[in-house]
């Protein structure tokens, strides 16, 4: 039984189909052989034996001379040898089962490929073809390839969001567990954006598109996918780089063994027990099957490659704003007088705000549809910059801005509801109503709530050094990494000084970066492993990085870590066993003591127990804590809500 080369349409079927005549084939001219057996009919029995074989033989030949084209020395070599030597030396039962075993093989890794790939082959299934788009009031539909910045689009319910896109009118609900793992529906408004991928399972609603199709977060996805599904692990190379060396050893033991026992049969025993590998069989389906389950939990791993590199990291370095942070200014808290609500409080600001372009008049507005406030337009509006803003709202003067400005507008100071703020990254914006100081609202750029959390259980699983590095003054920096327990603090960093402090961490061990803007695509690319949040179009971290997490938590990364060591771990235990077991069984067929035909019943036993291991890397290590972990509503647009 041989792993399945990259040929998959040799002899002009389907692979699937080529391999399941062989089978079939193989196993009715076993079946008929030993009938004619029971009927004292040996010499029928051998010409069905001998037929049955012969097609199998013929396509693993035809395989066989591909890979060779290729430049691939794989065991394949061996299993056409030992089913033609058998025919050669009279030996056509054994030759027969050879045939069985090779064709039910295959069969059998496929079925394990297609079982671990099957999250990944879901991702890509999921692609839009067509959408509904206005066009002078009227609907058409069209390809999503001719969908364009700014067209649009109807969503029905039922149907996957085409293309990225801002709500613009209605409500959506979204399936987004494709792209986040996430099980639990999640609500998006007017202003919201939507990506790509998920799928709308509530009322009717239409969004403005922000990026054509092919830049858009679901066809980044799809190529990464594509990416990883077309490589080959590290140790999976290897198996191909060894494939000859290994071939040498097998012939050279049985010549050896023919040689100085005059025995063919101890020849052709020694060929039919080499006939799998184990390396070969157990590799792929192993890494395969870590791949697919690090994408169903948000995270997706680019190739086989980076999840064995993932496995070894120990030094993780991660930027601050984006990453460890949300990226954007919050509330985080609101002070208030005793005379009027904090509800009121920020109203009033926000209605006064929706006359200014500033961006903190931005956090203040969105924060108060986020709680529902009806925002009123103001009047009489008058902006001084860098300062603040002073106008009328629902007929009362409202003052807006920094606590110097504020205070000289008002008449009134109220020490109770006015304070400044003097934590490292906060900004503090203050409130007047008619002349009297009514509140002050706190804004910062928060730690994320899981971040804490996430990075002990990085430490758990071999992360030996946590270093925070961020373009922010050093004492933003130092606050976060002092409120995270993060050992080393790095600030003022630019991209090239990022770059090099991935270089200086390598002297401690494999090192993971993670960041999330185009600042820190030098620093992912110098990374062992680099670690993307978001696969927004086609960003440079995303490209830049081997690992992409399409959730906006660090949750699955911490997850994937885990999954990443359990994988190659049993990748490795798969293949000691199976090897040594091999090995095992060669020498004893040298030495006249496993004959052909149990031998070859004896390998298809470990290529099988091979196989089944290395798909216990598609359980999930400690599925119910990663399950209690994954809270509703897990994406960057509903992440959690300030105080």
């Amino acid at each position: 039984m041989i792993i399945v080369t990259s040929d998959k349409h040799a002899m002009g079927f389907p692979f699937k189909q080529r391999g399941l005549l062989m089978l079939v084939c193989a196993g009715a001219g076993l079946s008929i052989g030993l009938v004619c057996v029971v009927l004292g009919n040996r010499s029928n029995a051998h010409f069905a034996w001998v037929l049955a074989t012969l097609p199998v033989l013929a396509a693993l030949l035809l395989q066989t001379y591909g890979s060779l084209r290729r430049g691939d020395f794989g065991l394949d070599i061996v299993a056409a040898l030992s089913m033609a030597f058998a025919l050669w030396f009279g030996e056509s039962l054994a030759a027969n089962v050879v045939a069985l075993m090779y064709a039910g093989g295959q069969l059998l890794e496929e079925f394990a490929s297609g079982r671990a790939a099957r999250e990944m082959t879901a991702l890509v299934g999921r692609v839009a073809r067509t959408a509904f788009r206005y066009r002078n009031k009227l609907l058409e539909e069209v390809s999503i390839a001719e969908i364009a910045v700014g067209d649009r689009i109807m969503i029905r319910q039922g149907e996957v969001l085409p293309v990225d896109g801002t709500m613009l009118s209605g409500r959506a609900v979204l399936d987004e567990s494709a792209l986040t793992g996430e099980a639990q529906p999640v609500d998006h408004h007017v202003g919201d954006e939507v990506l790509s991928g998920t799928t709308s399972i509530g009322p009717v609603f239409e969004i403005k598109a922000l990026r054509p199709a092919a830049d858009s977060t679901y066809a980044a996805v799809v190529r990464l996918v594509e990416k990883a599904q077309n490589s080959k692990a590290p140790m999976a190379r290897m198996a191909d780089r060894y494939g000859l060396a290994f071939l040498l050893v097998t012939v050279s033991m049985a010549f050896t063994a023919w040689l100085l026992s005059g025995d063919t049969r101890r020849a052709l025993a020694v060929l039919v027990i080499a006939t799998p590998c184990p390396l070969i069989l157990a590799v792929p389906v192993a890494i395969m099957s870590g791949i697919s389950l690090c994408a169903s939990i948000g995270c997706l791993v680019k190739d086989g490659g980076v999840l064995e590199a993932l496995s070894r990291v120990r030094v993780a370095i991660l930027d601050k704003t984006g990453t460890l942070t949300h990226g954007g200014a919050r509330i985080v808290a609101i002070g208030n007088a005793d005379w009027v609500e904090k509800d009121e409080v920020l109203r009033l600001a926000a209605s006064l705000d929706q006359a200014s372009g500033h961006v903190m008049a931005e956090v203040l507005i969105t924060a108060a549809h986020e709680r529902g406030l009806q925002l009123t337009p103001p009047d009489s509006v008058e902006e001084i910059a860098g300062s603040g803003l002073e106008g009328r709202v629902n007929g009362r003067r409202v003052v807006i801005g920094g606590g110097s400005f504020v205070k000289s507008r008002s008449s009134t100071e109220n020490t109770r509801a006015f304070t400044e703020s003097h934590r490292p990254g906060e900004a503090a914006v203050t409130v007047a109503i008619d002349g009297i100081i009514a509140g002050t609202i706190v804004l910062a750029d928060p730690v994320r709530s899981e971040a804490i959390a996430v990075l002990e259980r990085m430490r758990k699983a071999g992360i030996r050094r946590i270093v925070l590095a961020s373009g922010d003054r050093n004492d933003i920096a130092s606050h976060v990494g002092k409120t995270l327990g993060i050992e080393q603090v790095l600030g003022e960093q630019t991209p090239a000084s990022k770059v090099a402090a991935v270089i200086a961490a390598k002297s401690f061990g494999p090192v993971m970066m993670v960041g999330d803007g185009v600042n820190d695509a030098p620093a992912l690319a110098a990374a062992d492993v680099g670690v993307a949040l978001g696969a927004r179009g086609t960003a440079a971290s995303s490209e830049a990085a081997g690992v992409v997490l399409l959730v906006d938590r660090l949750d699955p990364l911490a997850d994937a870590i885990v999954i990443a060591r359990r994988t190659v771990g049993i990748a490795r235990q798969s293949v000691i066993v199976g090897l040594g077991l091999s090995v095992v069984g060669m020498c004893a067929a040298a030495f006249g003591y496993l004959p052909p035909l149990e031998g070859a019943l004896l390998q298809e036993v470990i290529d099988v127990a091979v196989i089944l291991n290395a798909l216990r890397a598609l359980a999930r290590p400690d599925d119910a804590d990663i399950a209690a972990r994954r809270t509703p509503g897990l994406t960057r647009i509903n992440a959690e809500k300030a105080v």
